[in-house]
C-alpha cells in the first residue's frame, strides 16, 4: 500500500506518516517510485498511536511500546500510570466545574464578598488548582471539593456541616448556594 492510500485511509496527512516513520512509529517497506510503500498493518499500528496519542501519551513513550521487531510491548504499569492521571485530570476539572457553577449561582451582590469566591482566588494566586472531591464518608455529607488553601491548607468547598455562606466552624466552606437554596425549599 502506498503513502497516499495510508494517508486516506487513517485520515493522516502524508507528512504525518513521514513524521511518524521517523519517529520509529511505523516503517515502509520500500519504494515504489518516489512514493513510500506500507505493509496493510500501518493502519492497526496507526490506530495504536492514536488510541496513544488520546490517552496523553507522547511519541516517544508510544514508540517504546512497540518492540524492535513491531510487536506491541505495552506496560501495563504504565498504562495504570496514565489511569490514574487521567483520574486526577477529571477530579481536577470537576472540582472546577463545580467551583464555577458556585460563583455563577452566587446569590451575594459583589463576588468579592463571597467566602468561597475569595478562597478560589487566594487558591488561584498561591499557583495551586483545584483538587480531587473530598470522597471520605462522615457527618460532612453532600458534595466537597478541595482547592488550595496555600500555607493554610486546603480549602474544603461544599458539606453539609456548614453554616451561612457556606463557612464551617472549623474555617472550611460549606455546601454551595445551590445546595442551600435546595435545603429551603
Amino acid at each position: 500500500m502506498d503513502i497516499a492510500d495510508v494517508a486516506e485511509k487513517s485520515g493522516l496527512p502524508a507528512s504525518t506518516l513521514r513524521y511518524y516513520e521517523g519517529k520509529g512509529l511505523i516503517r515502509s517497506t520500500g519504494r515504489h517510485g518516489l512514493r513510500r510503500q506500507f505493509d496493510d498493518d500501518v493502519i492497526d499500528r496507526l490506530a495504536l498511536v492514536s488510541l496513544g496519542r488520546q490517552a496523553g501519551f507522547s511519541l516517544d513513550e508510544i514508540a517504546d511500546m512497540f518492540s524492535d521487531d513491531g510487536r506491541p510491548r505495552i506496560d501495563r504499569q504504565q498504562l495504570l500510570g496514565k489511569a490514574d492521571e487521567i483520574d486526577a485530570t477529571i477530579d481536577r476539572l470537576a472540582a472546577m466545574r463545580d467551583n464555577l457553577r458556585h460563583v455563577a449561582a452566587c446569590p451575594a451582590t459583589d463576588h468579592m464578598a463571597c467566602p468561597n469566591f475569595r478562597r478560589l482566588l487566594r487558591a488561584a494566586t498561591a499557583g495551586t488548582r483545584s483538587a480531587p472531591p473530598d470522597r471520605r464518608p462522615g457527618p460532612a455529607s453532600g458534595p466537597r471539593s478541595v482547592v488550595g488553601g496555600g500555607d493554610s491548607g486546603p480549602v474544603l468547598v461544599g458539606g453539609a456541616d456548614a453554616g451561612p455562606h457556606g463557612v464551617d466552624d472549623a474555617g472550611g466552606v460549606g455546601p454551595t448556594h445551590r445546595q442551600m437554596a435546595d435545603q429551603e425549599s
